[in-house]
């Protein structure tokens, strides 16, 4: 019986810090399935991780809005034509909901979103919104309310900085991309290098004048997988004042799951020369009709239960981060109806307060847990967006 109180109690200690404390996720995906499937995110789902309702559910405060243009648009140049439409489609369904959320460009504006009892959303680009690095596109983007994007494209390499899961062809950051740096430095725009490989992410980090962050992923520390990111580069980043957004999947922070995962896959075999196949050009709709079969964007398959982490795995690789960067510089990055396997007690964006209940199991402090809920995003927006 004195275990059953002893349990209530640390539940309701961290549904009170979580509620009082101010909390931001560095990198959910919106629009896809508003795009694609029709919906609002005014809309409580049957499935997938996301939706206001269930954000509201969960406690957050305002996030890293992120807008996806994925791999299939590139090969025929479509990824600017996606970008536009789907970043065109976040300001009017923001609008739609605007009793529930509204747009934020800067620190400051997050704080009065919220405390006008109001969700605020980050606008946030994955993958290319043009694969040369349009500095004409990257200032319109920024008129829009865009005041984060990601250098690379995605898991591709475009046509200024490498990505961590292609192949490298300029050797971490070309020329143009020093400018795109120095753009988005001049703009007040956060810098994202999460998907780059571990020179790409040196180098925006030496060529910045501000923080840049990597806003969802995991360490290679934890699992040794080129998309998590290396001590070396997590150390010259937290150095320069930026942040690390831990994803919530088991691929990224659970070694058990990762070995399952590589014990299934099997090798595989190269035989001759490989003769690439001719590209068949698509139109956007056609793009569009292969990527809504898979939606939504999650995890399908089924854990075994010896391989499925639980949120104290993903506790102890905060843990690791606060060790090996210390505690400024470590944040969430859930990566919802981005793909993740999730962990056993968080199904969506609702059961966002088992992770300040896992992170008050290690004995953390409530001003620790409070930097890492949210208060390390808030700190380096704030400098990044409001440094005239």
């Amino acid at each position: 019986m004195v275990g059953t109180f002893a349990v209530l109690a640390a539940f309701s200690a961290a549904a009170d810090l979580h509620r009082d404390a101010f909390v931001m996720d560095g990198h959910i995906h919106v629009m896809s399935r508003q795009l694609l499937q029709g919906l609002d995110i005014g809309q409580q789902y049957p499935d997938g991780h996301f939706d206001l309702p269930r954000a509201r559910q969960g406690g957050l405060d305002a996030m890293f809005f992120t807008i996806y243009t994925p791999e299939p648009y590139y090969p025929d140049r479509l990824e600017v034509k996606n970008t536009f439409r789907v970043l065109e489609l976040a300001l009017d369904q923001i609008h739609k909901n605007k009793d529930v959320i509204e747009v934020a460009l800067t620190a400051s504006d997050i704080e009065r979103i919220n405390k006008r009892g109001k969700m605020a959303a980050f606008l946030d680009i994955e993958g290319a919104f043009d694969m040369d690095g349009d500095l004409n596109l990257l200032r319109a983007l920024y008129r829009l309310g865009l005041r984060s994007a990601m250098l690379t494209a995605h898991n591709m390499t475009n046509g200024f900085v490498d990505s961590c899961c292609d192949k490298s062809r300029w050797g971490g950051i070309n020329a143009h991309g020093k400018e795109v740096i120095a753009e988005m430095n001049r703009l007040g725009m956060v810098i994202n290098v999460a998907h780059a490989s571990e020179e790409t992410i040196l180098q925006a980090v030496e060529a910045s004048q501000q923080p840049v962050v990597y806003t969802h992923g995991g360490f290679r520390g934890i699992v040794d997988t080129p998309r998590c990111i290396s001590d070396r580069a997590a150390k010259a980043l937290a150095a320069k004042g930026g942040v690390i957004g831990l994803q919530f999947g088991s691929s990224f922070n659970n070694p058990k799951f990762a070995e399952w995962v590589k014990s299934r896959t099997p090798a595989r075999t190269v035989k001759g020369d490989f003769v690439p196949r001719p590209h068949t050009p698509l139109t956007i709709e056609q793009v569009d009709a292969q990527l809504a079969k898979g939606l939504p964007f999650v995890y399908k398959g089924t854990i075994p239960d010896e391989v499925w982490m639980g949120t104290d795995q993903l506790a102890r690789v905060v843990d690791y981060g606060v060790k090996l960067v210390g505690e400024d510089h470590m944040a969430l990055g859930s990566d919802f109806d981005g793909g993740p396997p999730l962990p056993r007690q968080i199904k969506d964006v609702s059961n966002y307060p088992e992770m300040t209940k896992a992170l008050q199991a290690l004995g953390y402090s409530d001003q620790r847990i409070r930097k890492i809920l949210g208060g390390n995003w808030l700190r380096v927006i704030r400098q990044v967006t409001e440094r005239r």
